[in-house]
């Protein structure tokens, strides 16, 4: 492997590294809040340049034939391969993962980039029936053209390649706006690796900025036919307006909070319940848009349940980087650390038992787990996007399927269940767009459709569904002999 890449401090347009003039950006390890490194963002100007370099690049780009993009999505894979270590120790130092935190992303991460070697095979047109005589009705999937990607903090390395490889694959070009706490690993990162695996230059950009200086701008732009946006309900409801209010409406795909439940029933395998829940609840600290918010356990194996949970989660690695057990990392910043830290406080205060907790060391919190918890409380409420885990009780399966659902949010659930038709019939009940039956709700697939309803998000990612949302479908008939036109109603 060559040196380890250098210029990850910088913004990359149109297939150079250069430095930003837009405001001073800070780069801080959750792990001791040190400064990792300070550079200037980018401008509306290099939003600009960016797009039109990249729609200049994708006009041969896609018209390359499918085996010669495949080809260049392996040699990607073959640098995150060749990189992981260095990637890994970037996902850690940046965003607070651990070791298996960092090890699983890169391994998703590389999964969807040998995928994409699938995705221009799976490019369908289709030939319509008619009825004027003559007319052949041909229906076309082209590229998209320039998808705009605004990635997020706290998955980056893989919710950024789950719509940048599947896109590239396609045949687009591609913008990235990263998030300021992951400008290297949702961002930086990936234009060396499109640069090392030689990917046409202006075909892929990496913006660092707030949303206001570069994300919205990008949205903005006439070029982008496409939005992808991870993120917050919050700042996603911004995306889709700016998107539809701007001069040429563009589509959205749009991944946004969870208020995921696991749901486990009486007949669960308690044992393996506790362990898949205590993984999907506490992975990354729960900084996860998909982690199980709510542990909702069947009455009769409550008290159980919370006993062998609290046991397990006891047990974690807290807060130890260079340790490969180590469960539980740093809070992203100060600002998520203190909502969350709030909300274990406002807990307490609402009258919810603490079963497990202890004293922040710097970012890291360590894992809460709360019991006795009122509808109404803060925590069944609120994505938390921490460690912290509230178990509710529920009286049968009715009741289990109201407490799962008693939020404005629908991206991914789980059930657990020793009987799968009884699982199966909690699950299709559940307002989600992903269910998992038997395993944690931390789930996602190269060719299964992720994406949520209600306040979770619009849209579907991964396989077939990221040919829908990354290539524009258009009509095309080819009028072979000629035909007569009605200019009197009697002539129909």
């Amino acid at each position: 492997m060559s040196r380890p890449y250098e210029k990850l401090d910088r913004l990359f347009v149109a297939g150079e590294w250069r430095e930003g003039k837009g405001e001073a950006l800070t780069n801080i390890s959750p792990w001791d809040e040190s400064v990792i490194f300070e550079m200037n963002a980018a401008q509306k100007s290099d939003v600009d340049e960016a797009c039109r370099a990249a729609a200049e690049a994708q006009k041969e780009w896609g018209s390359l034939p499918p085996a010669a993009r495949a080809a260049k999505m392996g040699e990607i894979a073959d640098v995150l391969d060749a990189r992981r270590e260095e990637i890994a120790e970037w996902i850690v130092r940046e965003v607070g993962g651990t070791k298996v935190k960092a090890a699983l992303e890169l391994q998703l991460a590389t999964d969807f980039a040998r995928k994409g070697a699938v995705w221009p095979f799976m490019v369908e047109g289709a030939i319509m029936p008619e009825d004027i005589p003559g007319k052949e009705s041909r229906v076309y999937r082209q590229p998209a053209g320039v998808v705009a990607l605004i990635s997020p903090w706290n998955f980056p390395l893989q919710l950024t390649a789950r719509t940048l490889f599947p896109a590239l694959s396609l045949g687009n070009a591609v913008v990235i706006k990263p998030a300021s706490d992951s400008i290297v690993t949702g961002g930086t990162i990936f234009a060396a690796i499109a640069e090392e695996a030689g990917i046409p230059k202006g075909l892929v950009s990496v913006l660092p900025g707030s949303g206001s200086d570069i994300g919205t701008p990008l949205i903005e732009h006439d070029i982008p036919s496409v939005v992808s946006f991870t993120g917050s309900t919050k700042v996603g409801r911004g995306v889709g307006k700016t998107a539809l209010d701007a001069n040429l409406i563009k589509p959205v795909e749009l991944e946004l909070g969870g208020n995921s439940p696991i749901v486990v029933l009486d007949d669960a395998d308690l044992d393996y319940a506790v362990e898949a829940s205590a993984w999907g609840k506490f992975m990354h600290q729960g900084q996860i848009c998909m982690i199980a918010n709510r542990i909702i356990v069947a009455e009769g194996i409550y008290d159980r349940f919370v006993e062998a949970f609290v046991e397990r989660v006891g047990k974690f690695v807290v807060g130890q980087r260079d340790d490969p057990e180590c469960f539980i990392g740093p809070i992203v910043n100060r600002d998520q650390f203190d909502s969350v830290t709030g909300l274990i406080a406002k807990a307490k205060e609402q009258g919810a038992t603490c079963a497990l907790g202890g004293e922040p060391d710097g970012l890291v919190v360590p894992p809460h787990v709360f019991t006795d918890l009122d509808d109404d409380s803060c925590l069944l409420n609120t994505e938390i996007f921490g460690p912290v885990a509230p178990i509710v009780r529920a009286k049968d399966d009715d009741d289990a399927v109201r407490l799962a659902n008693a939020t404005e949010y629908g991206l991914s659930a789980a059930v657990f269940s020793e009987d799968e038709g009884r699982a199966l019939k909690v699950a299709k009940r559940i307002q989600s767009g992903v269910c998992h039956i038997n395993d944690q709700p931390v789930n996602d697939s190269p060719f299964s459709p992720f994406g949520g309803v209600k306040n979770s998000g619009i849209g579907r990612f991964n396989g077939r569904w990221a040919v829908e949302a990354f290539t524009t479908t258009r009509w095309i008939s080819v009028q072979h002999d000629k035909r007569s036109y009605p200019f009197s109603a009697k002539d129909l």
